[in-house]
Protein backbone atom coordinates (compact mmCIF):
# COMPACT_ATOMS: atom_id res chain seq x y z
CA UNK A 1 0.00 0.00 0.00
CA UNK A 2 1.43 3.41 -1.17
CA UNK A 3 2.21 5.69 2.28
CA UNK A 4 0.38 8.79 2.72
CA UNK A 5 2.56 12.01 1.64
CA UNK A 6 2.38 15.63 3.15
CA UNK A 7 1.15 18.04 0.85
CA UNK A 8 4.09 20.28 1.46
CA UNK A 9 2.41 23.84 -0.01
CA UNK A 10 0.51 25.12 2.70
CA UNK A 11 3.52 24.40 5.20
CA UNK A 12 6.30 26.40 2.83
CA UNK A 13 6.77 30.61 3.93
CA UNK A 14 4.95 33.25 2.00
CA UNK A 15 6.33 34.80 -0.64
CA UNK A 16 8.36 33.60 -3.57
CA UNK A 17 9.83 30.39 -3.20
CA UNK A 18 13.01 29.27 -4.90
CA UNK A 19 13.27 25.78 -6.57
CA UNK A 20 16.23 24.26 -7.92
CA UNK A 21 15.90 22.13 -10.99
CA UNK A 22 18.11 19.02 -10.73
CA UNK A 23 17.99 18.01 -14.78
CA UNK A 24 20.78 20.65 -14.60
CA UNK A 25 22.45 19.22 -11.78
CA UNK A 26 25.84 16.86 -12.01
CA UNK A 27 24.68 13.39 -12.01
CA UNK A 28 27.39 12.21 -10.78
CA UNK A 29 27.58 14.31 -7.87
CA UNK A 30 23.64 14.89 -6.67
CA UNK A 31 24.12 14.55 -3.18
CA UNK A 32 26.46 17.12 -2.83
CA UNK A 33 24.60 19.55 -4.78
CA UNK A 34 21.60 18.80 -3.06
CA UNK A 35 23.36 19.42 -0.48
CA UNK A 36 24.80 22.46 -1.54
CA UNK A 37 21.94 24.21 -2.71
CA UNK A 38 19.79 23.29 0.33
CA UNK A 39 22.40 25.26 1.96
CA UNK A 40 21.91 28.32 -0.30
CA UNK A 41 18.47 28.28 1.10
CA UNK A 42 16.89 26.39 -1.65
CA UNK A 43 13.02 26.02 -0.56
CA UNK A 44 11.68 22.96 -2.98
CA UNK A 45 14.07 20.31 -4.70
CA UNK A 46 12.32 20.26 -8.71
CA UNK A 47 12.79 17.08 -10.43
CA UNK A 48 12.29 16.82 -14.08
CA UNK A 49 11.03 13.09 -15.17
CA UNK A 50 10.70 12.45 -19.01
CA UNK A 51 9.57 9.67 -20.55
CA UNK A 52 10.92 10.08 -24.24
CA UNK A 53 7.49 10.03 -25.39
CA UNK A 54 5.18 13.10 -24.22
CA UNK A 55 8.66 14.78 -24.66
CA UNK A 56 11.21 13.74 -26.87
CA UNK A 57 14.25 13.05 -24.08
CA UNK A 58 14.60 10.58 -21.00
CA UNK A 59 15.88 11.39 -17.79
CA UNK A 60 14.78 10.27 -14.69
CA UNK A 61 12.48 7.80 -12.81
CA UNK A 62 11.11 6.47 -9.09
CA UNK A 63 14.19 5.05 -8.45
CA UNK A 64 16.12 8.26 -8.98
CA UNK A 65 13.40 10.17 -6.79
CA UNK A 66 14.08 7.42 -3.85
CA UNK A 67 17.92 7.98 -3.83
CA UNK A 68 17.27 11.23 -3.76
CA UNK A 69 14.49 11.45 -0.78
CA UNK A 70 17.42 9.78 1.20
CA UNK A 71 19.42 13.02 0.67
CA UNK A 72 17.12 15.71 1.16
CA UNK A 73 14.39 16.75 3.59
CA UNK A 74 13.14 19.49 1.66
CA UNK A 75 9.92 18.89 -0.18
CA UNK A 76 10.54 16.98 -3.34
CA UNK A 77 8.60 18.75 -6.46
CA UNK A 78 7.92 16.00 -9.03
CA UNK A 79 6.71 16.97 -12.37
CA UNK A 80 6.19 14.35 -14.63
CA UNK A 81 6.44 14.69 -18.43
CA UNK A 82 5.06 11.70 -19.64
CA UNK A 83 2.13 10.33 -21.56
CA UNK A 84 0.19 8.25 -18.82
CA UNK A 85 0.63 10.23 -15.61
CA UNK A 86 -2.21 8.42 -13.59
CA UNK A 87 -0.05 5.26 -13.99
CA UNK A 88 3.07 6.83 -12.31
CA UNK A 89 1.34 8.62 -9.14
CA UNK A 90 1.68 6.22 -6.88
CA UNK A 91 5.03 4.93 -7.67
CA UNK A 92 6.24 8.43 -7.10
CA UNK A 93 4.51 8.68 -4.22
CA UNK A 94 6.31 5.41 -3.00
CA UNK A 95 9.64 7.23 -4.20
CA UNK A 96 8.91 10.10 -1.74
CA UNK A 97 7.54 12.68 -3.76
CA UNK A 98 5.57 15.45 -2.07
CA UNK A 99 4.09 17.21 -4.70
CA UNK A 100 3.36 15.70 -8.40
CA UNK A 101 2.63 18.32 -11.55
CA UNK A 102 1.07 16.23 -14.47
CA UNK A 103 0.83 18.23 -17.83
CA UNK A 104 -3.32 18.48 -18.41
CA UNK A 105 -2.46 18.10 -22.36
CA UNK A 106 -1.49 14.34 -21.22
CA UNK A 107 -4.54 14.19 -18.50
CA UNK A 108 -8.22 12.44 -19.63
CA UNK A 109 -9.55 13.67 -16.43
CA UNK A 110 -7.39 16.24 -14.63
CA UNK A 111 -10.11 16.70 -11.70
CA UNK A 112 -9.48 12.41 -11.00
CA UNK A 113 -6.07 12.65 -10.85
CA UNK A 114 -6.01 15.87 -9.10
CA UNK A 115 -8.41 13.82 -6.30
CA UNK A 116 -5.95 11.12 -6.28
CA UNK A 117 -2.76 12.84 -5.74
CA UNK A 118 -4.90 14.92 -2.69
CA UNK A 119 -6.03 11.20 -1.56
CA UNK A 120 -2.19 10.20 -1.43
CA UNK A 121 -1.64 13.67 0.59
CA UNK A 122 0.62 14.76 -2.07
CA UNK A 123 0.50 18.29 -3.36
CA UNK A 124 -1.19 18.46 -7.03
CA UNK A 125 0.39 20.37 -10.02
CA UNK A 126 -1.55 21.26 -12.95
CA UNK A 127 1.05 22.21 -16.56
CA UNK A 128 0.87 23.62 -19.14
CA UNK A 129 3.00 23.49 -22.49
CA UNK A 130 3.43 27.04 -23.90
CA UNK A 131 0.78 26.23 -26.81
CA UNK A 132 -1.92 25.44 -23.82
CA UNK A 133 -3.93 28.15 -23.35
CA UNK A 134 -4.62 28.92 -19.59
CA UNK A 135 -8.83 28.97 -20.07
CA UNK A 136 -8.27 24.94 -20.83
CA UNK A 137 -7.84 25.05 -17.03
CA UNK A 138 -10.58 26.81 -15.71
CA UNK A 139 -13.16 24.63 -14.56
CA UNK A 140 -10.37 22.84 -11.84
CA UNK A 141 -7.91 25.78 -11.69
CA UNK A 142 -8.11 25.99 -7.89
CA UNK A 143 -8.76 22.48 -7.29
CA UNK A 144 -5.05 22.02 -7.33
CA UNK A 145 -2.11 23.55 -5.08
CA UNK A 146 0.06 24.99 -7.57
CA UNK A 147 0.00 25.72 -11.53
CA UNK A 148 3.22 25.54 -13.57
CA UNK A 149 3.46 27.50 -16.91
CA UNK A 150 5.87 26.19 -19.09
CA UNK A 151 8.10 29.35 -20.30
CA UNK A 152 9.99 26.84 -22.78
CA UNK A 153 9.13 23.94 -24.21
CA UNK A 154 9.17 21.08 -22.23
CA UNK A 155 11.39 18.20 -23.20
CA UNK A 156 15.02 20.03 -22.63
CA UNK A 157 17.28 21.85 -20.02
CA UNK A 158 19.00 25.66 -21.23
CA UNK A 159 16.34 26.84 -23.55
CA UNK A 160 15.88 30.62 -23.88
CA UNK A 161 12.79 32.17 -22.06
CA UNK A 162 9.56 32.61 -24.35
CA UNK A 163 8.67 36.50 -22.52
CA UNK A 164 5.08 35.98 -24.33
CA UNK A 165 4.28 33.28 -21.83
CA UNK A 166 4.24 36.78 -19.17
CA UNK A 167 0.36 37.03 -20.00
CA UNK A 168 -0.37 34.15 -19.37
CA UNK A 169 0.75 33.53 -16.07
CA UNK A 170 -0.99 36.97 -15.43
CA UNK A 171 -4.13 35.14 -16.77
CA UNK A 172 -3.36 32.16 -14.16
CA UNK A 173 -2.72 34.11 -11.18
CA UNK A 174 -6.24 36.26 -11.76
CA UNK A 175 -7.94 32.77 -12.49
CA UNK A 176 -6.42 31.32 -8.74
CA UNK A 177 -6.25 34.12 -6.58
CA UNK A 178 -3.79 34.18 -3.56
CA UNK A 179 -4.40 30.72 -2.51
CA UNK A 180 -2.56 28.51 -5.17
CA UNK A 181 0.95 28.80 -6.14
CA UNK A 182 2.02 29.82 -9.54
CA UNK A 183 5.03 28.01 -10.62
CA UNK A 184 7.32 28.89 -13.67
CA UNK A 185 9.81 27.04 -15.71
CA UNK A 186 12.26 27.15 -18.48
CA UNK A 187 14.67 29.73 -18.68
CA UNK A 188 14.56 31.20 -15.25
CA UNK A 189 17.70 33.59 -14.50
CA UNK A 190 17.57 36.82 -12.04
CA UNK A 191 16.18 39.00 -15.16
CA UNK A 192 13.11 36.44 -16.29
CA UNK A 193 12.20 35.86 -13.00
CA UNK A 194 11.52 39.42 -12.11
CA UNK A 195 8.97 39.88 -14.82
CA UNK A 196 7.28 36.01 -14.05
CA UNK A 197 6.88 37.61 -10.42
CA UNK A 198 5.91 40.99 -11.86
CA UNK A 199 3.44 38.34 -13.66
CA UNK A 200 2.46 37.08 -10.69
CA UNK A 201 4.57 33.76 -10.32
CA UNK A 202 6.10 32.99 -6.92
CA UNK A 203 7.87 29.99 -7.27
CA UNK A 204 10.71 29.83 -9.50
CA UNK A 205 12.57 26.52 -11.34
CA UNK A 206 15.87 27.20 -12.08
CA UNK A 207 18.35 24.85 -13.15
CA UNK A 208 21.50 26.07 -15.42
CA UNK A 209 20.85 29.50 -13.63
CA UNK A 210 22.10 27.73 -10.37
CA UNK A 211 24.04 24.57 -10.83
CA UNK A 212 26.09 26.00 -13.69
CA UNK A 213 26.80 29.24 -11.81
CA UNK A 214 30.26 29.53 -10.21
CA UNK A 215 28.94 30.26 -6.87
CA UNK A 216 25.53 28.49 -6.21
CA UNK A 217 24.61 30.13 -3.11
CA UNK A 218 24.92 33.67 -4.89
CA UNK A 219 23.16 32.38 -7.78
CA UNK A 220 20.12 31.28 -5.35
CA UNK A 221 20.64 34.81 -4.07
CA UNK A 222 20.13 36.71 -7.10
CA UNK A 223 16.68 35.49 -7.52
CA UNK A 224 15.45 36.13 -3.81
CA UNK A 225 17.14 39.67 -4.70
CA UNK A 226 15.08 39.61 -7.92
CA UNK A 227 12.01 38.85 -5.79
CA UNK A 228 12.40 41.72 -3.44
CA UNK A 229 12.91 43.75 -6.01
CA UNK A 230 9.90 42.34 -8.45
CA UNK A 231 7.46 42.72 -5.42
CA UNK A 232 9.08 46.24 -4.49
CA UNK A 233 10.19 45.69 -0.94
Amino acid sequence: MTQRGQNPWPALPGGVLVAPSLLACDFAHVADEIAAVTAAGADVIHVDVMDGHFVPNLSVGPGFVAKVRRCTTRPLDVHVMVTDPAYYVERFAEAGADSISFHVEAAGNPQVLIARLHELGLGAGIVLRPATPAAVIAGFARQVDLVLVMTVEPGFGGQAFEPDMLPKIRAIREMVGPGVRVQVDGGIAPDTARQCIQAGADVLVAGHAIFDAPDEALAVAQLRQAAQEARGS
